[in-house]
């Protein structure tokens, strides 16, 4: 059955929010490579790479803190606090009431909101209480200042205010725990603000700063409710030590949304108010009443109400600022949703009939609540460890960044990192990952379940967290791997058994994933060099590669011919680049894995051969590497009932009938062509194939899937991706003709994952401004301007696939190092001297060559390594 995404989006437990679009700006000109020519591109963009963002560049900017699978809060480019997502799930597009302010006092005008300007493509109408709007977020309408700049140092980012009416410039940094190896403290429900507040004026300054949040988690309240109705409501503002405890009951049907958030100062001056004025219209009179008192420079404490709700909190902290001087004061977040009610899969098919099941007795919770017994305990935790942390995620930052590195590649790692804290990530009570494959806009995700096809191409985890990345291959090895074989590229939520039962099966096997998974285990090994955890996997990874060959290779002839589920939610009819270029790798790996662990692999060899005599001679076309479409001869039956997802019509059935099955990519040019081939290099494994038809492949995807300009070009589906004049690599082409009526889906889409996976590649084949060329085009569609730097999208915000982008990394540096051998690899695509960052599963630091000669300088942790094996670029 051809499961595509919206299919299982629309059927998981959750769904993903609509994706907006706003109007591009042109950024780019001039015409496309011409064939053959080596022409670059003429992207030309309007910041810097990697530094720093102002004016319209502010607009879209959401910087995720927090932890992985914690949940987290946005820093946007103008120095708001925005999309609180706390409760295991995405909350993207409410608009909250939680702002700092500095006043001076005596000197009412010279109040200020701790923030630039408002984007302006915030300030649309809206309409309180019809079709489920409400009011617009009155914090918008406070003075602010004039001028903002927006800088990230992941996980760092940096708000740098100015206004030339106000003697106090404020640079504010928030930031959340992060570095290599540490994957508990990565995974903390906590964050920081600090605001650094100076006095550039002549004379001493006596001012006020404060923050203010309106109850975050207490339950909606409808715009028609009366005071009366409000009254006794079980939401509660707490008092905490230097600050306030917002806390929510959780709605009577949905008693799993109980949590609780503090924000707190550490300074003993600090006076808070535990209970702002609520009124007839609740938070937006207390806006009115709380401008007024900040602007009078307001300064007091007031005790938490006992018996009633609260709609907000503030806290207010005096202070004098000599001529020229400068504090820092910071404000502490801590969040605590210890409970949910999400699960996956929520359907089940039965009788070819799919209906939706209820969530199980088990939901999932969050690691943290099996760490620390509640909000006390974390609080206690991170004041403690505050200044520690601190110092080593900022360690681990100056690392990253001190590259040589083209700025452009630098942008793209440390960019999309910010997906790991993100909603897209969730950890289990056990301490194991389980992830969607995107964030919805609320209360939801796309693509449940960890899937293998999608996260095949994220490189990040398995160099900075190893130990996390080797659980997500003993989920895909054990509870989702039935006796046979069959693996299902989904996981359930919480983490079970699936492969063996009916509901497991419902889910088909997906080639790519299941493949994928194979060659990936081979680089955790080399990457952990835990040869013991490799010989307890084994006999799962054989099962698993002799599925995939009784399954899609039945008459062992070394092609991948009968239809196979892949990443484009559709199955390919016969053999294709895409699935057999990962059969190859995963024969390779296989065959590897089993001559160290002295197991009989040679049945694995003499497929493999096969392999590529099939991908390197029917496959490749002279120019790049093809599909050859089948549906005559197969075990699969031609038209089956469900050749469109679903039971054929008449016109379906005909078409099928003229052109074969639909969604194949015949003779096109897919950019995924050789996706077995990056990986396994990436992987460790080398080359897998003749080196010169896949370097031949990636030119071809470069040059025809290479678009300048989408104003003429036809997309049907998710244009936000890449439209007007924007550039971008489409997915597939078809430059020699034979275009299906009904090619592979998203063939005319742009996915930034895929465009990191062939850049990466490119520059590993030695085609490194090929490569480069297609970063900054993808960069640039990710300014700021019209989508969130730190969010590349696909289906969903901060998108999983994009984590391809961390392999720029090794591609230019060629930096590898070899736990099992305790060889650090070192085969760099720059020339000359250069610097670049490296993590292994024992330490992290900085590797490169200075005067001719390789070198390593462990940062953190160590990397025992016996020798630099050293190749300099011809």
């Amino acid at each position: 059955m051809n499961w595509r995404r919206r299919d299982f989006i629309r059927l998981s437990a959750q769904s993903a929010g609509t994706l907006s679009l706003l109007p591009a700006e042109s950024v780019l000109g001039g015409s496309s490579v011409e064939s053959g020519s080596s022409q670059q591109s003429t992207v030309r963009p309007s910041r810097t790479f990697n530094g720093t963002y102002q004016g319209e560049y502010l607009n879209q900017i959401a910087f995720p803190m927090g932890g992985m699978g914690a949940g987290m809060f946005c820093l946007e480019g103008a120095g708001a606090l925005s999309k609180f997502s706390f409760r295991h799930s995405p909350d993207l597009a409410t608009d909250r009431r939680v702002f700092a302010a500095v006043v001076i006092k005596g000197q009412k005008e010279q109040a200020r909101i701790l923030e630039g300007l408002v984007p302006r493509w915030k300030l649309r109408p809206q309409f309180p209480g019809i079709e489920g709007d409400s009011f617009p977020n009155v914090v918008w309408g406070l003075p602010r200042f004039h001028h903002a700049t927006f800088k990230a140092r992941f996980p760092f980012a940096t708000v740098d205010l100015r206004d030339d009416k106000m003697p106090l410039d404020v640079t504010l940094t928030g930031w959340s725990p992060f570095a290599p190896g540490d994957v508990d403290n990565a995974s903390l429900p906590v964050a920081a603000v600090e605001y650094r507040i100076s006095n550039r004026s002549s004379s001493p300054i006596d001012a006020v700063f404060s923050f203010h949040a309106e109850n975050l988690l207490a339950q909606a309240r409808d715009f028609f409710d009366s005071d009366a109705d409000a009254n006794h409501r079980p939401d509660r503002i707490q008092a905490t030590s230097g600050g306030f405890i917002l806390y929510g009951a959780g709605a009577k049907d949905r008693p799993w949304d109980e949590g609780q958030v503090a924000i707190w100062v550490d300074d003993p001056a600090v006076k808070v108010n535990h209970s702002w004025f609520r009124g007839q219209n609740g938070v937006n009179d207390a806006m009115q009443i709380a401008w007024k008192e900040i602007a009078a420079g307001a300064c007091y404490d007031r005790a938490p109400i006992t018996d009633d709700s609260a709609p907000g909190a503030s806290l207010f902290l005096p202070f004098v600022l000599g001529a020229g001087e400068a504090r820092t004061i910071t404000v502490k977040f801590v969040w605590y949703v210890s409970k949910s009610n999400l699960s996956a899969p929520n359907f089940r098919i039965k009788d070819g009939k799919t209906s939706r099941t209820l969530p199980g007795p088990d939901t999932y919770q969050p690691w943290y609540a099996g760490r620390f017994a509640g909000i006390d305990d974390i609080k206690n935790y991170w004041q403690s460890q505050y200044t520690s942390l601190r110092a080593a995620s900022l360690k681990f930052s100056n690392a990253l960044f001190d590259s040589t590195l083209p700025e452009e590649a630098i942008e793209a790692v440390a960019t999309n990192l910010s997906i790991l804290k993100s909603p897209t990530v969730l950890r289990q009570k056990d301490g194991r990952i389980w992830a969607w494959e995107g964030t919805g806009d609320s209360a939801g995700a796309g693509g449940w379940g960890s899937c293998t096809h999608v996260w095949n191409y994220a490189q990040a985890l398995p160099h900075l967290f190893p130990d996390m990345e080797r659980g997500l291959r003993e989920t895909e090895f054990g509870p989702n791997q039935g006796a046979d074989g069959f693996q299902a590229h989904r996981a359930s939520l919480p983490i079970h058994p699936i492969g063996d039962t009916e509901e497991g099966h419902i889910l088909p096997a997906a080639a790519d994933g299941q493949l994928g998974g194979i060659i990936k285990v081979y680089r955790d090994w080399r990457i952990s060099g835990n040869t013991d955890w490799l010989r307890r996997l084994w006999p799962r990874i054989r099962a698993s590669l002799d599925y995939c060959i009784r399954t899609w290779d039945p008459r062992r002839l070394g092609r991948i011919e009968e239809p196979h589920l892949n990443t484009y939610d559709i199955s390919f009819w016969g053999p294709d680049g895409m699935a057999m270029s990962l059969y190859v790798g995963a024969l390779k790996a296989a065959a590897q894995m089993g001559n160290a662990l002295h197991e009989s692999v040679s049945d694995y060899s003499t497929l493999l051969n096969k392999a590529v005599h099939e991908m390197e001679g029917p496959l490749f076309n002279g120019e790049y590497f093809i599909q050859t479409v089948m549906h005559v001869g197969l075990n699969a039956p031609f038209p089956g009932p469900d050749i469109f997802g679903g039971p054929g019509t008449p016109d379906d059935i005909a078409l099928a009938e003229k052109e074969g099955p639909a969604y194949q990519v015949g003779s096109g040019c897919l950019s995924d062509g050789v996706l077995g081939a990056w990986l396994s290099m990436v992987c460790g494994l080398g080359h897998v194939l003749d080196r010169q038809k896949v370097v031949s492949h990636l030119v071809a995807v470069h040059r025809h899937n290479m678009s300048r300009d989408f104003t003429d070009q036809a997309n049907a589906l998710r244009p936000e991706y890449a439209c007007g004049e924007e550039a971008g690599l489409l997915l597939c082409s078809w430059p020699k003709g034979g275009r299906p009526s009904l090619p592979v889906i998203y063939a005319d889409e742009v996915w930034c994952g895929i465009e990191h996976q062939v850049a990466s590649h490119l520059i590993l084949m030695g085609k490194i401004d090929e490569g480069l060329d297609i970063v900054r085009s993808c960069r640039v569609r990710y300014d700021g301007r019209v989508r969130n730097p730190f969010s590349e999208i696909e289906a969903g915000h901060w998108y999983a696939r994009s984590l391809s982008s961390y392999a720029l990394l090794q591609a230019l540096s060629g930096a590898r190092y070899d736990a099992v051998e305790q060889v650090l690899h070192l085969q760099p695509a720059v020339k000359g001297d250069y610097r670049c960052f490296l993590s292994t599963a024992t330490g992290y630091g900085t590797v490169g060559v200075k005067g001719g000669k390789p070198f390593l300088e462990v940062v953190a942790g160590t990397i025992p390594y016996k020798r630099i094996q050293y190749t300099p670029t011809a």
